[in-house]
């Protein structure tokens, strides 16, 4: 329940202005356009404008364009493995892998926040029925121009962004080594088709939701971490899923939604670095109004009950998985922080002399 202090409360604020204002632009035209179809990977080629907030200067650009590219990956070789006709179950397995990959990526390029989830929210999104090698080209296309309209709008606004000092993050977690990262790339990866794969296995409609539900807890830093996320994520959710509900049943129309979406992704980045459960209420409602973007007949009011459920099963196998594959080190870091947390709770609670 605690708040945490952001990093950088100005970045977080101009990055969803950023993402608001790529949406806002970009999603009218698509829908005015001869594809209005494609709003839903469109609208996915707008969270390009998230990264890299707290790059420096020089390697902001960079960064965007990195995201970019991976981004329409992820839609690219899900669209592909569904159009080539692989099963469920090897859709699941692929999104795993991507899963991985995608996290190993995003700490050796040091994309920043909000990390791998955005990939694998956009893989997920990807599985729909393909029914040419040309809607995978349109897709491609919806999601690389959307994420260029980004890249524009962050290099129109740069000059708003606080920058790191000389030699200094504004995040300060350091890259780890080769080893490591690879390392956790395969929990990752783990996570992803355990929860995927379980939420098939008992007939979910989204078993991609649960995969991203895992990847959120596992891709904690340290051990405390994902106990305390897969909570915050399942409260979160929960909350975000009412009023995601009572959204979808007024049937609203889709430039009610795409406005709605603007103004989700800017409230999610101000309060998701205070306390990761605030950012799920907001997230929750911005990923089913994308699914209900991208398939209008499909979702619905529906999708509701199933996202909370995936999103449990997720955060606890997650969970499950974070202890099992620790390393020593992680133990033992989880170890101080406790020892260390009651010494000061100890100390507040010691009374003072006069």
């Amino acid at each position: 329940m605690r708040l945490a202090q952001q990093p950088s409360l100005r970045n977080a604020a101009l990055a969803g202005f950023q993402a608001a204002a790529t949406a806002a632009l970009a999603l009218p035209i698509v829908l005015l356009s001869p594809w209005p179809h494609l709003i839903g990977f469109a609208s996915l080629g707008a969270l390009v404008a998230l990264f890299g907030r707290f790059a420096p200067r020089a390697s902001r650009g960079r960064v965007l364009i990195l995201c970019a590219f991976w981004q329409t990956f992820a839609v690219v070789v899900m669209s592909l493995a569904t159009w080539l006709g692989a099963s469920p179950a090897i859709q699941l397995l692929v999104l795993a892998v991507c899963s991985g990959l995608f996290s190993f990526v995003c700490v050796s390029g040091q994309f920043g926040p909000p990390g791998p989830l955005i990939f694998v929210f956009a893989a997920g999104a990807s599985m729909g029925p393909v029914a040419s090698g040309s809607a995978v080209v349109e897709r491609a296309i919806a999601t690389a121009s959307v994420a260029l309209i980004a890249f524009a709008v962050c290099a129109l606004t740069e000059a708003l962004r606080k920058l790191p000092e000389e030699g200094n993050s504004l995040v300060g977690e350091p890259r780890r080594p080769v080893a490591h990262r690879v390392i956790a790339a395969i929990r990752v990866a783990l996570g992803a088709a355990v929860a995927a794969l379980s939420a098939h296995a008992l007939g979910a409609a989204h078993p991609a939701w649960a995969a991203i539900g895992a990847v959120a807890v596992i891709q904690g830093t340290h051990l405390h971490i994902s106990m305390n996320r897969a909570l915050q994520r399942t409260a979160g959710t929960i909350i975000g899923a009412v009023v995601v509900w009572m959204v979808l049943v007024q049937q609203p129309s889709v430039w009610t939604i795409v406005a709605l979406l603007a103004a989700l992704q800017f409230a999610t980045e101000i309060v998701i670095g205070f306390n990761y459960a605030l950012g799920q209420i907001f997230v929750t409602p911005m990923a089913l109004l994308m699914s209900q973007l991208a398939a209008p007949h499909a979702a619905g009011p529906g999708m509701v009950p199933e996202r909370v459920l995936d999103t449990l099963l997720g955060a606890a196998i997650g969970v499950v998985l974070a202890i099992l594959c620790s390393t020593l080190d992680d133990r033992r870091y989880l170890a101080e922080h406790h020892a260390a947390r009651a010494s000061r709770n100890s100390v507040a609670r010691a009374p003072t002399s006069t």
